[in-house]
């Protein structure tokens, strides 16, 4: 199975991310997590993404505040899929986060999740690789049944209570 790269523009945007790193465990999707800036350490931002295929990752989730141009940066240089998250920060909640990375350049894509959207960044990655892992497609499929079980459970308790 190919490897999720969890790259985080600061330390500080690691209790947003761990919800990330929670769903890749559930999933018992393989992961390595960074530290790269994409202003503070450009050239390494560079080497990493241009050798993610050959170090065998098959999607790396970018998650930045502020400027946040990291995912940008990475899908530079890479043709895997780069998936950013906004990072919420004290400036303008996030907003400038989300912008920075939605706002890619033609032939530059980088998926986006909401703000602070870290498991879903994760699902997004595991959906990536499901294409080509038949066990990760089967295991979505029940993390999806499930959810609607737990939805299904709550519409009966709260029609009972109600309806009492």
């Amino acid at each position: 199975m190919k490897k999720v790269a969890v790259i985080m523009g600061s330390d500080s945007d690691l209790s947003v991310m761990n919800g990330c790193i929670e769903v890749l465990k559930q999933f018992e999707v393989p992961f390595e997590v960074r530290i790269i800036s994409a202003h503070r350490t450009p050239n390494t931002a560079h080497e990493f993404a241009s050798k993610a295929i050959e170090s065998g990752f098959g999607v790396i989730i970018a998650a930045a505040g502020k400027a946040a141009h990291l995912g940008g940066v990475l899908a530079a240089y890479t043709t895997l899929p780069v998936i950013g998250v906004p990072i919420k920060s004290s400036t303008l909640d996030g907003l400038d986060s989300l912008l920075s990375i939605v706002q890619m350049p033609k032939g530059i894509p980088v998926a986006t999740v909401a703000i602070n959207g870290a498991e879903n960044s994760a699902l997004l990655a595991i959906q990536m690789l499901a294409l080509s892992d038949d066990s990760l497609a089967i295991k979505l499929a029940e993390y999806k049944e499930k959810m609607a079980a737990e939805v299904a459970a709550k519409d009966e308790k709260i029609c009972r209570e109600v309806m009492s």
